[in-house]
């Protein structure tokens, strides 16, 4: 169908776990690349992270993108019995398990001492196959961004957030405006790493339709969101073939995004798109 990559989340619910997976989508393909989107950074130790990450790069033939977040639902948390903590208190255990899986990742003997992880004198195994692992780190707020934009060979944007402890969302950075915002505060954060940086977006909706208004106007019905913010938002996908890889182009020139995400349900849509852009 065209598609560089598979991604799979990392949720407590009724969806396969990440990692063992990619190994079966990896042994069926011989191009795909695989990755996860991400990783919940609390279900996991960073050392522990690592040696299982080392171990699908190995195993995929040097095909592993690992995504990494600070995690957002906490429902899965409390069915789990997991502490969910505030949010600064999660990305700050993200921005330590980052720097701890990126150096093991790069098989560096590791010694790290945190407010939050302790490693002495660890060294992953197996080694990886990749000399380095490209790493993503996604989200909306601005801690987890900074963390991206100095750490992360990714930087994921979501444009939304989630409403702390329920399901619902805000979607505090969902207009073009919105995420020119964002890009200018990883800009700042990042420094001389930005060129080397690549810029992902997560697309929430792509509807093949000769009428885009009318397939917003079903979209956003149950959101609090202005028709033409949705038409002329990054994270969303509306209007013929042609038309969606013509709004792609266009973004990728205005905000500078290379790597478009969709969902799965989005696959037969898109795949058309894929190749106008080839």
């Amino acid at each position: 169908m065209g598609f560089d990559v598979l991604l799979v989340a990392d949720h407590l619910d009724e969806s396969f776990p990440p990692l063992a997976t990619l190994c079966t989508a990896a042994e069926a393909t011989e191009h795909l690349r695989v990755g996860t989107f991400v990783v919940n950074n609390d279900f996991r130790h960073p050392v522990l992270l690592a040696r299982d990450a080392a171990t699908v790069d190995l195993l995929t033939d040097g095909r592993l993108e690992l995504g990494l977040g600070a995690g957002h639902m906490k429902a899965e948390y409390d069915a789990a019995g997991l502490r969910f903590d505030p949010p600064a208190l999660r990305v700050a255990r993200l921005g330590e398990s980052v720097q701890i899986v990126r150096d093991l990742l790069a098989g560096d003997t590791v010694t790290f001492t945190g407010e939050h992880y302790t490693v002495r004198g660890h060294r992953v195994y197996p080694r990886p196959t990749q000399a380095h692992v490209p790493m993503l780190v996604g989200g909306n707020g601005k801690r987890v961004l900074a963390l991206a934009a100095q750490f992360a060979d990714i930087v994921g944007f979501t444009g939304f957030s989630q409403v702390e402890g329920e399901r619902g969302v805000r979607l505090t950075h969902f207009t073009s405006e919105g995420l020119s915002r964002q890009v200018e505060h990883v800009r700042a954060a990042a420094g001389d790493r930005f060129d080397t940086l690549e810029l992902n977006a997560l697309v929430q909706q792509v509807a093949t339709t000769n009428n885009p208004r009318g397939a917003m106007e079903g979209f956003i019905g149950a959101l609090d969101y202005n028709v033409d913010d949705a038409l002329d938002s990054p994270f969303l996908l509306a209007g013929t073939h042609n038309e969606m890889a013509e709004a792609l182009r266009q973004r990728r020139e205005r905000f500078g995004l290379s790597y478009f995400v969709v969902f799965e349900q989005a696959m037969d849509d898109f795949a058309p798109v894929i190749h106008r852009l080839r």
